[in-house]
Parts: structure tokens; C-alpha cells; sequence
């Protein structure tokens, strides 16, 4: 029981910071300048005759 209530304690106080740091990183990820362009690209990936 001890494992869980130290793992219950990380989520509660540690947790919930680390998934708004990653959330705030793949936002800035995504909204970089130059991002348009490299998604444009992927997104004809698909498209694309061999």
C-alpha cells in the first residue's frame, strides 16, 4: 500500500505540472514560426505518386 500512496502523492502534486509543461511545449511546438510550412509538407506526404 505504500507504493500507492507514494505514487497517488507524485500524481497530485508533481503530476498535474508536468502534463501542463508538456502540454505548453508541444503547443509552442506546433505554433513555432516555420511550423505552417514543415506541416504543410507532411500533410502531402500522402499525396505524393512514387
Amino acid at each position: 500500500m505504500e507504493t500507492y500512496t507514494a505514487m497517488r502523492h507524485f500524481a497530485d502534486s508533481w503530476g498535474l505540472l508536468a502534463m501542463t509543461l508538456f502540454f505548453v511545449a508541444v503547443l509552442a511546438f506546433t505554433l513555432r514560426p516555420g511550423g505552417r510550412k514543415a506541416a504543410e509538407r507532411a500533410a502531402e506526404i500522402p499525396l505524393k505518386e512514387d
